[in-house]
């Protein structure tokens, strides 16, 4: 669909459209809300609640670094993400949901799906990984599959970074250009500008299948990274009825007396280099 500038996007504001949202009130916020998420995670294990969160979009829209943002302060022993690589052999002939099931959480986790089954409406669609008959299959259980998590209990969360063409393309361009984030830009990445449509149809017909009461999709605008960051945590934690779980209170005990313990010699042993000391005698 067009955006307002004459660019085409997926439902996202177009790039020249947004104001940017400043730095300092943006780390302001998102540290209050990272907190609200530490909170989140404390009632999720006391509760046993079981939580997922899918992540889809576009390529470059933010979902990784929304990710990171949230897990960034919480245990992985209770906030674990699945990023799962293209099947094997065996998975291909597998229920299409099943290696998506036993990643599931249990009773106290929390699962952040960055991509997920829905894999086979995007990607595999429109790429002709999957036969038309496995994607009208898949476009047909799905509902049903998450029906079936939400009436077990799980709390489904599932969200689409939206970016427009023109963002997309600034990001893809700065990757190029950066060493350090090279890795980022695969060559489905790159086949992805060259069938924007393709996926905006996919997306579409996606959603008028999988939109469903019991997990709807959220879109979450993304062509300022710091404001998707910003709504879509927000959102989350504004969807799930947690509240402040008190964790049972630590105190350190009193350090025992020495019992004759002599440390090992240092020679014996093999020490990491004091790269470090470069740096200050530098500074």
């Amino acid at each position: 669909m067009a955006s307002k500038n004459g660019k085409h996007g997926d439902g996202g504001a177009a790039s020249g459209g947004v104001t940017r949202l400043p730095r300092k009130p943006y780390e302001t916020e998102l540290f209050r809300l990272q907190a609200e998420l530490v909170k989140l995670q404390e009632w999720v294990r006391t509760e046993g609640a079981r939580l997922v969160v899918i992540f889809e979009g576009r390529d470059a829209a933010g979902k990784g670094g929304t990710i990171k943002r949230i897990t960034q302060y919480l245990n992985p022993r209770v906030a674990g993400i699945t990023a799962l690589p293209a099947p094997t052999e065996r998975e291909q002939t597998q229920w299409y949901f099943q290696r998506y099931t036993d990643h599931l959480p249990a009773a106290g986790e929390i699962v952040l799906f960055d991509r997920s089954w829905y894999n086979r409406a995007g990607v595999e669609h429109v790429m002709g990984f999957c036969t038309k008959e496995q994607y009208s299959r898949f476009l047909h259980q799905c509902p049903i599959f998450e029906r079936l998590l939400v009436e077990d209990g799980i709390l489904l969360r599932k969200y689409w970074f939206s970016v427009s063409d023109t963002e997309q393309q600034v990001r893809f361009e700065s990757r190029l250009d950066d060493p350090m984030r090279r890795w980022k830009l695969s060559p489905m990445d790159l086949e992805s500008i060259t069938r924007w449509e393709d996926y905006s149809r996919a997306k579409d017909e996606m959603f008028v299948h999988t939109d469903i009461p019991e997990a709807p999709w959220y879109v979450v605008e993304s062509d300022d990274k710091r404001r998707a960051r910003i709504n879509m945590i927000a959102h989350l934690l504004g969807s799930i009825p947690y509240h402040g779980a008190q964790p049972k209170p630590l105190k350190l005990p009193p350090r025992p007396k020495p019992k004759g313990y002599v440390r090992t010699a240092r020679d014996t042993q093999t020490f990491v280099p004091d790269h470090a000391a470069h740096l200050i005698k530098a500074g």
